[in-house]
């Protein structure tokens, strides 16, 4: 039996962090109570704004779009691993003292989390480096999470969406796992219904 909820997602609003500050949250009330007696909005929402999943089409010519990805790979047992004694980068060292199995969902906590969910967009994230991912790929996991708006910077080649993309590996980013004690938990993170398209903004959770 699960006594807590904690919500691990980003808060969405036109204020939010935006990747490289490039922001396209808008809000738009479209009813007011004072006017109608009702209220209604609608919203303009990027599909990876807050937190967000990829999909294979995201880097890959010919991968899989986010309404094809199976949601299992984001619902179920996930480990929340302490790595945020690292300054700068995520490496396959650094992953190999943790107890990875297959199939395991990996959320990564990093002092990404202590950052304000509205800051401006900081361009010296810890991200997941190509040894990292390699290291996760070769241990089958079925998902990995991170507590930025991306989860790797500065790498020409993409190296590290698309080693995990071509595994099926579903990559969930803009996490907030600041406030998460690193255990195991029940995740569930479940994308918008989109069709068609390479990723989606959704609500996560952990059960505790």
């Amino acid at each position: 039996m699960f006594t807590t909820i904690i919500d691990i997602s980003w808060p969405i609003s036109p204020d939010m962090t935006a990747y490289k500050d490039r922001s396209v949250v808008t809000f738009t009330a479209t009813k007011t109570y004072e006017k109608d007696h009702v209220r209604e909005a609608t919203i303009v929402l990027g599909t990876h704004s807050g937190t967000h999943i990829d999909a294979p089409a995201h880097f890959l010519e010919f991968g899989q779009s986010l309404d094809k990805i199976d949601l299992s790979k984001l619902v179920g047992h996930c480990k929340v691993l302490d790595l945020t004694h690292i300054h700068e980068k995520i490496t396959a060292q650094d992953l190999d003292m943790f107890d990875i199995t297959d199939n395991n969902r990996i959320l990564l906590k990093t002092k990404n989390s202590l950052l304000d969910a509205q800051a401006r967009f900081d361009t010296g994230f810890v991200y997941l480096e190509k040894s990292g991912a390699e290291y996760l790929a070769a241990k089958n996991i079925i998902s990995v999470g991170i507590d930025y708006l991306g989860i790797e910077r500065n790498q020409p080649d993409h190296a590290t969406h698309s080693i995990l993309l071509e595994k099926n590996i579903a990559i969930i980013e803009g996490l907030r796992l600041g406030h998460v004690e690193p255990r195991e938990y029940i995740l569930c993170c479940l994308p918008l219904a989109l069709q068609g398209l390479e990723a989606a903004p959704a609500r996560a959770i952990l059960l505790a």
